[in-house]
Parts: C-alpha cells; sequence; structure tokens
C-alpha cells in the first residue's frame, strides 16, 4: 500500500484481521492495537445505510489521538471455495485524495471556501477553496485546532467563538465580516454561515460552514455610501475653496491616501472661461489632504499654480476629459513622481510606497473647472475600473458644487459693483447739512440685497436724504434698486414734495412689476423713506413707504424715533402717503437707516431701537465714529441682512445769509427791486456779481409780473452759491424757447440759463418759485 492510503480486513463478524501501514497513518493506531478490535469501535458514528448499501462512502474515524478524521472508504467482498463471502477488503483514502462520487466532487470543486469541524473545532475536512484561502494543503490542516492554524487576530478569535457557539447552541449562524486570511495579501470581506452537523440519531458531531467572498459587493456598497455621504458633505456653502475642501474630506483617508484639487485661476475670479484654451495646462491648488498629518507629500502648496505637461496623467485627463489611471511601473506614473521629487525632495519619503494615482476632471454644465488627483499609498489595492466609475460620479457632483459657488461668486461681485456704482461715493457739496454713512453687504449666502442711499442736492440750499431696500438678494434685486435710484433722482430733480414723491414712485414700481411678472404687483416688496431738509427755515418734511421711521438726536443729548406714518410699501398702488413736518434745532442729528440694522429674526425690534438710540447718543469725535458706535452697538456679529446707515447732522443759515423782497406787480418796480438787491449784494461783498444778478432779477422778476399772478416775492441766499429765486401765485412752470430775430421778447430764460450754473422751477403750496444759481468761486 502506498502511504496515502490505507487497506484493512475484517470478517464477517466486523473484526479486524488485517491492518496496514497506511491504515496506521491515517488513524494513528498501529497494528497490533488495532487486530481483533471491532470496526465499530473505531468509528465515530454509524456507516450510514446509503454507504452500507453502495459498499462506499465517506466515514467518520476517530484519531487515535481524539479528533476526528473523514474518510472515503470502499469495501469488496471476498469469497471462500464454498463461493461464501467470508472477508471484506477496506481501502480507505484522506480527503485530499480524487473524489469519485458526484456529492464529493460537488464539496471540493466548490467556489466558495468549505469546511468541516469536529465539535472541538478541530479541522475534518477542507475543499480545495479553502485549501486556498489557507495556502496549504489539505493534510496540513486535517486534526488540527483552528486557533493553530490562523493566530490570534481579533477577527479570527471571533470567528473561533461563532464554531463555539454553533456547537453550544445547537443553531445555525450567518454573519458578515472584513478580514484577511492566511494566504490572502489583503483584506476580504466575508458572508460566513455556519450550521451544526448532527448523526443519525440527531447528535451533533461537527460544524459545517460556507464563506462566500463578496469583497467587490462589499465595496460597491461602501462607494454607494460614500457617494450618499458626498451628497450632503459637498457643497454645504456657496465658497469654491471650501467646496474643493470638502471634496478632499469626503475621499480621504476612506477612497485615497493622498488627494488634490487644482482648479484654473479664472474659476476663483469673477472673470469668464477663455475663448480659447491655454498653450500650457496652468492650475492653482485649492485644497489637498492626506492620511499624514499635514499633508507632507504635496509638492505644491495651496495657493501655488502648477505648469503641467502634456505626459502628465493630469494633462491627459484634462485633455481626455475622462479619468486617467496610472500605476507603479508605467512611464507616465513614474515621471510624474519623479517630477513631484524634484519640485519637493523633502516630501520624497512620504511618497514612496505610492502605487496608484488617478486624474479625475472636474466638469459641470460641459464646463471644465479643474482636476482632482487621488493617490494610493498604505492602501494594498490598486485602482480599478469601478473606482474610475464611482470617482467620475463623485467629480461630477462635486464639479457641480464647485460651479454653483463660482456662479454665486460672480454673481455676487456682479451685484456688490453694480449696486456700489449706484451708490453715492463721494456726497455732493451743499451746506445743509454734514453726513456720513456706511454701507454693509451680507455675509449670508443669499447674496448682496438691495439696501441703498441717496444725498441729493435740491434747489434753495436744501437737500433731499434717501434711503430705501428692495426686498430679495442678488442682481435682480440690485437691477431693481438702480431703477429706484434713477427715479428718485429724477423726481427729486423735478422738486416733488415727499408724499408726492413717493406716489409717483409707487405709480412707477407698479408698472415695473406688472411688466416683470405679469400678475401680482405686490411682489416686487421696495420700501423708501425720502426726506427734505431746508437749512432757511430749519424744517424737516419726510414721508416713507412702508421704511422703518428715522432716529433723531437733538443738540441736548436726547434721542427718540419721529413719529410718522410708515405707508405701505412701493408697489401696493391706490393707497396714500402722509408727510410729516417738523422743525428742528440747529445741530439736530438724522439718522436714517434699513431695516437689517434693527430686524432680524432672532432679535426684537423695539429692543434693537431702543439700543440705536441709545447708541446714538454716545458722545463722539465726528459722525464717522458715530456710525461705527452705532454698528457696533446695534448689529450682530454676522448680520442677516444688509444695513445701509445715513447720518445727518442740520445746519442753519442765518438771517444775514437771506435776504427776501415782496415785489408789487406793477412793471415800475423793476428797478426798484434790482437796486435793492444790488445793494444787498455789495453788503455781503459780492460786488463782482451784481450784473449778472441784476440781469437775473429784473428779467425773472419782469416775467413774474408779466406772466404769473400775487403775490410776488424776491429773494436771495448766500450759501455755497449765490441763489435767485422769484416766486409767485401762478403754477404755470416756464420753459425755453427759441425767439425769432423779430420777436420783441421770449429771450429772458434763455439768457438766464446762458449767465448762470444752472436754474429751474418748483412748485409750492401757493404757486411756483423760479431759480438759478450763480457760483461764488472764482474760475481762476
Amino acid at each position: 500500500m502506498e502511504d496515502a492510503s490505507a487497506a484493512a480486513i475484517i470478517d464477517t463478524r466486523g473484526i479486524l484481521t488485517g491492518w496496514s501501514e497506511g491504515a496506521r497513518r491515517l488513524t494513528g493506531y498501529p497494528a497490533h492495537e488495532a487486530l481483533g478490535r471491532a470496526v465499530r469501535e473505531l468509528l465515530a458514528e454509524a456507516v450510514p445505510s446509503e454507504a452500507m448499501t453502495a459498499r462506499s462512502g465517506t466515514v467518520m474515524v476517530r484519531h487515535r489521538d481524539g479528533y476526528l478524521v473523514g474518510l472515503r472508504v470502499s469495501a469488496c467482498a471476498v469469497t471462500g471455495p464454498d463461493g461464501e463471502t467470508d472477508t471484506y477488503v477496506i481501502t480507505a483514502a484522506p480527503p485530499g485524495r480524487e473524489e469519485t462520487s458526484l456529492a464529493g466532487r460537488a464539496f471540493q470543486q466548490a467556489s466558495m471556501s468549505m469546511s468541516v469541524f469536529d465539535t472541538g473545532q478541530r479541522y475534518l475536512r477542507l475543499n480545495d477553496a479553502a485549501c486556498q484561502v489557507m495556502g496549504v494543503s489539505e493534510e496540513t490542516l486535517l486534526g488540527r485546532h483552528f486557533p493553530e492554524t490562523v493566530g490570534e487576530a481579533e477577527p479570527m478569535r471571533g470567528f473561533n467563538w461563532h464554531l463555539r457557539h454553533v456547537v453550544e447552541t445547537g443553531r445555525p449562524v450567518r454573519y458578515e465580516s472584513y478580514t484577511g486570511a492566511p494566504a490572502l495579501n489583503r483584506e476580504h470581506a466575508w458572508v460566513t454561515e455556519m450550521w451544526p452537523v448532527r448523526d443519525a440519531a440527531g447528535a451533533l458531531v461537527g460544524t459545517a460552514l460556507a464563506a462566500f467572498d463578496s469583497t467587490e459587493q462589499y465595496w460597491a456598497r461602501q462607494r454607494l455610501a460614500l457617494l450618499n455621504e458626498a451628497a450632503a458633505a459637498i457643497g454645504t456653502t456657496l465658497d469654491v475653496v471650501r467646496t474643493a475642501e470638502e471634496l478632499i474630506e469626503v475621499v480621504v483617508p476612506r477612497f485615497a491616501d493622498f488627494a488634490s484639487v487644482d482648479l484654473f485661476d479664472w474659476v476663483l475670479g469673477a472673470d469668464e472661461q477663455p475663448a480659447a484654451p491655454p498653450e500650457e495646462i496652468t492650475l492653482r491648488r485649492v485644497a489637498h489632504g492626506s492620511v499624514t498629518e499635514g499633508t507632507p507629500e504635496a509638492a505644491v502648496h495651496l495657493g501655488e499654480v502648477d505648469v503641467h505637461t502634456a505626459f502628465s496623467p493630469i494633462a491627459r485627463a484634462l485633455g481626455e476629459g475622462g479619468a486617467v489611471l496610472s500605476q507603479a511601473g508605467e512611464p507616465a506614473f513614474m515621471r510624474w513622481v519623479a517630477e513631484r521629487n524634484s519640485r519637493a525632495p523633502e516630501g520624497r519619503p512620504y511618497r514612496t510606497g505610492a502605487h496608484s494615482m488617478m486624474a479625475v476632471p472636474l466638469r459641470a454644465r460641459g464646463t471644465t473647472l479643474g482636476v482632482a488627483v487621488a493617490v494610493r499609498v498604505a492602501q494594498p489595492e490598486d485602482y480599478g475600473a469601478d473606482d474610475v466609475v464611482f470617482a467620475e460620479e463623485l467629480a461630477s457632483r462635486a464639479a457641480v458644487c464647485v460651479d454653483n459657488a463660482r456662479r454665486f461668486a460672480r454673481e455676487r461681485t456682479t451685484a456688490r459693483a453694480l449696486q456700489h456704482s449706484l451708490l453715492p461715493r463721494g456726497l455732493p457739496g451743499q451746506a445743509a447739512v454734514q453726513v456720513a454713512h456706511r454701507y454693509l453687504p451680507s455675509g449670508s449666502a443669499a447674496g448682496i440685497g438691495g439696501d441703498w442711499f441717496d444725498v441729493i442736492p435740491l434747489s434753495g440750499s436744501r437737500v433731499a436724504l434717501v434711503v430705501g431696500d428692495v426686498v430679495g438678494h442678488g442682481i435682480p434685486s440690485t437691477a431693481t434698486m438702480g431703477r429706484l435710484v434713477t427715479a428718485v433722482r429724477t423726481l427729486a430733480d423735478v422738486d416733488l414734495p415727499p408724499d408726492e414723491l413717493l406716489a409717483h414712485l409707487d405709480d412707477l414700481v407698479t408698472h415695473l412689476a406688472s411688466d416683470d411678472q405679469g400678475d401680482d404687483v405686490a411682489e416686487l416688496g421696495a420700501t423708501c423713506l425720502y426726506a427734505v431738509y431746508d437749512p432757511v427755515t430749519r424744517r424737516l418734511n419726510l414721508a416713507a413707504a412702508g421704511h422703518p421711521a428715522p432716529a433723531l438726536v437733538l443738540p441736548d443729548g436726547s434721542a427718540r424715533l419721529i413719529p410718522m406714518s410708515a405707508g405701505p410699501p412701493l408697489g401696493v398702488g391706490g393707497l396714500p402717503f402722509e408727510a410729516t413736518e417738523l422743525q428742528l434745532p440747529e445741530g439736530s442729528v438724522v439718522a436714517l437707516y434699513t431695516d437689517g440694522l434693527v430686524e432680524d429674526r432672532d432679535r426684537d425690534v423695539d429692543h434693537s431701537t431702543d439700543e440705536l438710540c441709545r447708541a446714538l447718543t454716545v458722545p463722539a469725535d465726528s459722525l464717522d465714529a458715530l456710525c461705527d458706535t452705532v454698528l457696533k452697538a446695534v448689529l450682530p456679529e454676522e448680520p442677516g441682512d444688509d444695513v445701509a446707515l445715513l447720518l445727518a447732522r442740520t445746519r442753519a443759515l442765518g438771517a444775514d445769509q437771506v435776504a427776501t423782497w415782496d415785489v408789487t406787480p406793477d412793471p415800475a418796480e423793476v428797478a426798484a427791486t434790482r437796486q435793492a438787491a444790488t445793494e444787498r449784494l455789495t453788503a455781503w461783498g459780492l460786488d463782482e456779481t451784481a450784473f449778472v444778478t441784476e440781469l437775473v432779477v429784473s428779467e425773472l422778476v419782469t416775467n413774474a409780473i408779466r406772466y404769473g399772478a400775487p403775490p410776488i416775492q424776491l429773494r436771495l441766499i448766500r450759501d455755497q452759491n449765490l441763489i435767485c429765486e422769484v416766486s409767485d401765485g401762478s403754477s404755470t412752470s416756464p420753459h425755453l424757447r427759441r425767439a425769432h430775430q423779430d420777436d420783441e421778447g421770449g429771450r429772458g430764460l434763455l439768457l438766464v440759463a446762458q449767465l448762470t450754473q444752472r436754474w429751474g422751477s418748483r412748485q409750492t403750496t401757493r404757486g411756483k418759485t423760479i431759480w438759478c444759481e450763480q457760483s461764488l468761486t472764482p474760475l481762476f
């Protein structure tokens, strides 16, 4: 007999009468201990009936050392001289020998790892797949205790615990694990089933298991879970750099040991994509990360640019529009690593072992924004086809978020530039008020709002103070704000009272909303406060359209809100606006502001306005300093809305700066009126303006007498300019006309327009006023 096989002879009573050396090797019993014994004493369990009938099959034999051994046996009957069977020759082979039965071959050739253990967790049988996983032959493992073959690693202790649990409970177990194996160079995912094996009497005699390698399914689930996490983790802000950082946080360390995101410069700015692709690919590093603290393997620092040659995987990925894999040993990969090492040799030790990299373009809406790079160093698996699909999907989602952030930044920059172009940069010179202002754009993701303010010089040294707010954010709100700014300036030039001006502005907003939306005109949502201050009378006349009332600080230091009707917001239509008038002491401070200063969902409006009034009474060296004090005291650290604040300290023109004459409606009075004006100019030391003033007074007073109605009044105001005003009781507005050569009149207003700096008319409660201004500043 060969060593690997065994033979035994038994008589018809089942007594062993022959024993080979191979039998001793398989069972551990020498011949002198086996001969004369009954076969059933060596068996661990009864022979199955089907095996008895077929005289072949698998039997369980108890080894001399106590563990079970599974043997494939066959019996051959031997007949005596009388033709009767008197002995049987039993041949046995170890499980590693070729199976002859269909069931045995199915077990041996199964694609999943299958093993059989006795109740003490000793190997009785393994198929070919199990031997491959263990890295040794079946003969090496048979009879050995399972823990001896796998070591004391935590996953293996758990495996052995489950084997014991099946024996103790007699119930099957199914569980999943992620662990390595003796013959595998990396960890695998396993789905393992263990179940008890019973004999014919139902007694538990062993444990069987089948382990399915589910690594591919495991990583597919992991990639899907990572994609789901990325959907929630990437794009939480509308900031390009932060979005790139979020992508890095998702892929490191679960998908890559090192990752980076490089973008084109135009993505980070407000410019559009260049029409023609550049000759060389230049990218700027915006984010990177590593399993090693500090990312020492990065050859490009954050904010630095990197120029990529045509051979690099990054250039290929951008050119091909898809992910490019590169593995250790490939020329392109080796050149790329060498270039990194030459650029930053201090990071060479951390790049040692890098064996697989992937470059994936970041494309959104047909536009390439940059590239993401993933490198594996410690993770043993190279990137494969499934990883490419995952990386492209992840890069696509991240690219959309980056593009959204880019578009938002561009729109925000455009809106801010548009808004700043419409806000007053240098406030126009005027003597009625001293002003200071602040505009703070919101830092929220909603973008730039429609807050605005303006200071508009009016005739007669008066000044208009305006503040408004358009509901919403972004370019549409800023564009609407620009329309309103232009409209208010135009209406202010007509010199309408505040309530009438808001009525006209309300009609305009109604038309704008109808043109833009075609249905509900109230959706535009704009508010405005318009105030006119006259330094001659020291009167403030104001009206509001849905806007907060301004605060007033008197010279005695007391502060309060000006009591007034807020009125309906602009665009509601059909409702009147109510004007409020009050006389102010010289040196009063009027604070106009938008609702972002005092209103917020986390703040009480009444408390905020009280804080505003208190802050306005704090002593300050200047109005600018007072602006800063107010913002610091009233605003939270991160305002949720835009804020516009306009402070105006009133001035007054003294009696020595204003001269007024009532004019009798008689042409003979024109000369006397002209003489009185000339004498006043001499008293003011303005003799150089006397010639022009005489002509202007003569023409305007003559026109008022000829075409106007009583009462007629002449007023001279000495301010930064010399202002001449003639009022009468007629509401008919004058206009320039071109006189023909043979016309006797019609040249008066044309002459006034040519001789003065500017002129105009305004309606009053008693008629109209024609005015003109002369500069008091020498031209040379």
